[in-house]
């Protein structure tokens, strides 16, 4: 059962280093596995794609026609694509409000200076496979690609006989251009480089393995991805007007995700703590993942009792939740508080998974601590930007003097006689 710790400076440090261990723990031998797989593929191609994916999956990559797409866009159960087409629809709008524009004007010395935006060449989004199927994530990782205007969406996902219909129903209406059934390491190398049929790719994005993720760190750098996610993990900021039914299911919702899961509860109640602790044990029992979501409860979740909310708003900055909801009589009052968080939920009926798949911000979001500096996927995630100058004779001749003093200073007498050239007799 969760763990209740009364804040006292050192016991939910304990607890909070232990949370923090889930995602420092390295596995070098499948560090070791994907290298030896990225390596084989840059200088194989397609042939080492090919082996390495009949020795994982036992299929052959091929690439799934547009009537293979129909097809089970047709066959999918119609509550599915309603609430597909709802939630691509919210997807869509709030990414287009955050769009950035191209834009140029008349800088004080006189030219013509701005920035184009423009979106990537080609996007290449991972869909995991078998059980851990989910059409809400490629909806999430396509739809603000699209509206950044990237010219070529390429879907991977692990070769089966039968591809998941919903996942495929996604694909349909996030727009996806090509669906390419390819799997694990093999998928990110041969997106990385290109190999055969499959084509290089600028950017990775989507959720895998740890054998998709260290392949994913391992090739950033040659492509862009989005972040090495792991383990996830919820924080709920709650006071004495919280109901404890909505705190034990948001944090069972969570749990709910792998063994590794995190779910905590900051509280400045201690009735609370104890009254959501009882909720757990009663929800508990409903659940079909019952197992996973005792383990993660166990291991990494618990109620910190606080001094007060300034406190918890404090703890929760240094832990830099993925999710942070803030379930207090008035939510807006502690949001100014908090730096560093992926996503805010505010409210009794802001729940986390709404934000997974319906209210229209991506759930792609920063894990273990890094939202200290990673920010939510969005749009921004897909565009790239070019800067332009724009002088005339006029508008440069009264800056040379200036240009050629700081060139000089720093020895680069042809950047000095770049400018001087145009303007000797």
């Amino acid at each position: 059962m969760i763990t209740i710790i009364r804040a006292d400076g050192s016991a939910e440090q304990k607890q909070l280093a232990a949370m923090r261990s889930r995602a420092s723990q390295r596995k070098e031998d499948v560090e070791r596995l994907v290298r030896h797989v990225l390596e084989n593929v840059r200088e194989r191609g397609y042939d080492a794609v090919q082996e390495y994916s009949y020795v994982y999956d036992r299929h052959d990559p091929f690439e799934l026609t547009r009537e293979q797409i129909e097809a089970a866009y047709a066959a999918c159960d119609p509550a599915l694509v309603a609430a597909l087409e709802h939630a691509a629809a919210n997807i869509r709008d709030y990414n287009e409000k955050l769009l950035i524009r191209s834009r140029e004007w008349t800088s004080p010395d006189g030219g013509i200076v701005g920035r184009v935006v423009r979106g990537l060449t080609r996007v290449g989004v991972y869909v995991p496979g078998g059980t851990a199927a989910y059409p809400s994530s490629v909806l999430m990782n396509v739809i603000p690609a699209k509206v950044a205007g990237v010219e070529e969406i390429v879907m991977v996902t692990p070769p089966t006989e039968n591809l998941n219909n919903g996942v495929l129903a996604a694909a349909k209406i996030a727009g996806v251009d090509r669906v390419i059934a390819v799997g694990g390491a093999q998928a990110v190398a041969a997106l990385t480089w290109g190999a055969g049929f499959i084509p290089k790719v600028d950017k990775l994005v989507g959720p895998g393995n740890a054998f998709v993720a260290a392949a994913k760190r391992l090739a950033y750098g040659t492509l862009d991805i989005d972040m090495v996610a792991g383990p996830s993990e919820v924080l709920i900021i709650a006071d004495k007007t919280a109901e404890p039914r909505y705190i034990a299911a948001d944090l069972l919702a969570q749990a709910e995700h792998d063994r590794l899961a995190s779910a905590v509860l900051l509280t400045d109640s201690e009735t609370l703590a104890y009254a959501v602790y009882g909720e757990i044990a009663r929800q508990l029992t409903k659940l079909s993942r019952r197992e996973i979501v005792e383990a993660a409860i166990k291991d990494f979740g618990c109620a910190i009792v606080c001094n007060s909310l300034e406190e918890c708003a404090a703890l929760a900055n240094e832990v830099a939740p993925e999710h942070l909801e803030i379930v207090t009589e008035n939510p807006r009052a502690i949001l100014p508080s908090i730096r560093n968080a992926g996503a805010v939920f505010l409210g009794a009926y802001s729940p986390e998974p709404l934000g997974d798949y319906l209210a229209g911000p991506d759930h792609v979001l920063p894990t273990s601590g890094t939202a200290r500096f990673f920010s939510p996927l969005s749009v921004d995630a897909f565009l790239k930007t070019m800067s332009i100058v724009e002088f005339s004779r006029e508008t440069l001749e009264p800056l040379a003097g200036e240009i050629v003093t700081m060139a000089m200073a720093e020895k680069l007498d042809a950047h000095a006689n770049s400018i001087q050239v145009r303007f000797e007799q």
